[in-house]
């Protein structure tokens, strides 16, 4: 089952897919969509773009969950209200960057929340690790190929 990665700019979307795939790389930024084995990563302007927005639709059909990230070190609001909502799949918040000094989870989730995330919603940081098992978990339990 694949998982595709949607957030907006910075958040830490292709960083995310390498800390679950334990793969050992910087990550550079997406300028397309791109699949890393069984993880579709999507560009950062994908979300926050209207005009692309239906190339967000369409991809997610290839996916069985989309991860939708928030940035807990950004004070900004990147999602519109109930973003969620275009997608026919299952939504799960990831909130990233929880080691940041500047960080807040609780407001991070609070966006994910806004922007239409009913399910779980899990803080990580992909630079110590913290968060990463709890989610890989989670996803193995749903079946979906990391």
């Amino acid at each position: 089952m694949k998982i595709m990665v949607a957030g907006p700019v910075g958040v830490g979307k292709t960083s995310l897919i390498y800390a679950l795939k334990k793969i050992n790389s910087a990550a550079r930024k997406t300028q397309a969509i791109a699949f890393i084995g069984d993880a579709i990563d999507t560009p950062g302007e994908y979300a926050q773009i209207p005009r692309f927005y239906s190339a967000l639709m369409v991809t997610s059909l290839e996916a069985e969950v989309v991860l939708l990230l928030s940035d807990a070190a950004d004070p900004a609001v990147t999602l519109p209200p109930n973003f969620a909502g275009m997608f026919a799949r299952p939504i799960v918040g990831v909130v990233t960057k929880i080691d940041l000094p500047c960080a807040d989870p609780a407001k991070a989730e609070s966006r994910l929340r806004q922007a239409g995330v009913t399910a779980e919603v899990f803080p990580v940081s992909t630079l110590s690790g913290e968060g990463i098992d709890a989610l890989y978990q989670f996803l193995k339990e749903r079946r979906c190929d990391l």
